[in-house]
């Protein structure tokens, strides 16, 4: 059991980390070299120069791209221990966990660690305005704790009891409302502020699909080698 736990969750891990990483390298990388130009000073919101105008990006570094790309994969992994372990204790109780199914979980990983968060405390730029940072956690952990245990509530819940505490437990956090700066100000345009936060939920949805159809898969593997 160790075994199929470990080897599921390192295989779809490790190979969704690499997928995750290289669409942020098209997709995100981009837009955040972008952002940093205004937060250096490079460039200045409200400038008199052309858009078109602006100096070019830094190109593929080595070292940033190859460690990043290592995070990615290690952050992906952790994911998929969690998603594996969630899985075991889901088929305890009768559910039919493979490649397809995975998609489901896989989209219900991307509502807890990406959307609920996001819902109320956006991916931030270099260059805007933010709340502290340890706040900020707090909230986040809060955050994608209880919508956690409202997913699985909403699944595998059997009263109306645990599905309205499912809602409550989503509804809190952001009822609550996340940590916000003292004063709106920032060197980033808000077009690539929206840009990225719009390209980091997207690409962290294809990686949580991708993540789940992969645990599902080594998973349903797994069971039929031991």
């Amino acid at each position: 059991m160790l075994s199929r736990f470990v080897t599921s969750a390192l295989f779809a891990g490790a190979a969704t980390g690499l997928i995750a990483g290289l669409l942020q390298f098209v997709f995100v990388q981009p837009v955040l070299l972008h952002a940093e130009l205004y937060e250096s000073g490079e460039l200045l919101h409200f400038g008199a120069e052309a858009v078109s105008a602006h100096p070019a990006l830094p190109g593929f570094d080595a070292v940033r791209d190859g460690l990043s790309l290592i995070f990615t994969m290690l952050t992906y992994t952790g994911y998929a221990l969690i998603g594996v372990a969630a899985m075991s204790l889901a088929e305890e109780r009768g559910a039919l966990i493979n490649a397809r199914s995975g998609l489901i979980w896989g989209v219900a990983g991307f509502v807890v660690f990406h959307l609920a968060p996001a819902f109320t405390l956006a991916p931030e730029v270099p260059g805007v305005a933010a709340a502290d940072v340890g706040a900020r956690q707090i909230w986040w952990f809060a955050t994608v704790g209880a919508a956690a245990v409202a997913l699985w509530l909403l699944a595998f819940g059997i009263s109306w009891i645990g599905w309205g505490v499912a809602v409550v437990l989503l509804l809190a956090p952001h009822l609550a409302g996340a940590p916000e700066p003292d004063r709106f100000i920032g060197t980033v345009p808000p077009e690539i502020a929206a840009l990225f936060a719009a390209r980091a939920l997207g690409v962290g949805f294809a990686a949580w699909v991708i993540l789940g159809s992969f645990a599902g898969y080594f998973w349903q593997r797994e069971a039929a080698h031991e």
